[in-house]
């Protein structure tokens, strides 16, 4: 792991988040001691710059991120307004609540959607990373 190079995505993303920009933003799928290693400088910089962190051990695997980069990863999710963390972990439940009623297939696209959306992805944006995923779970 490249710890400097984390850190300046963490330092990024919460200085975005501050200022409004993006709504939410995780870090890079890691393993959860690489996770370890970064919470004292993510600790650090969400209180320089008023934002949240939580650690997430099984990230909304999605079709809009390739399942193989993700699944099985710790990532820490920032954000500022508690309605965002929220809202992703409403979504997390859509998805088990779909699977368990085998409804996934019906609505994967647009679970996908909402959480391009939760990062603050353009419509756009978002077409084109489900769109060049080939990696779907």
């Amino acid at each position: 792991m490249n710890y400097d190079y984390h850190c300046g995505v963490i330092d990024a993303f919460n200085e975005v988040i501050k200022a409004e920009v993006k709504h939410m933003a995780l870090s890079h799928p890691s393993t959860s001691q690489e996770i370890e290693e970064l919470l004292p400088f993510a600790e650090k910089i969400t209180k320089q710059y008023g934002t949240k962190y939580e650690v997430e051990p099984e990230l909304l695997i999605t079709d809009l991120f390739p399942y193989k980069e993700n699944k099985g990863k710790t990532v820490i999710i920032f954000w500022k307004k508690d309605e965002i963390i929220n809202k992703y972990h409403a979504l997390k439940q859509q998805k088990e609540e779909a699977i368990t009623n085998n409804t996934y297939n019906q609505v994967r696209e647009e679970i996908a959607y909402q959480f391009g959306k939760l990062l603050s992805y353009s419509d756009e944006a978002i077409k084109q990373y489900i769109q060049n995923n080939n990696e779907k779970e």
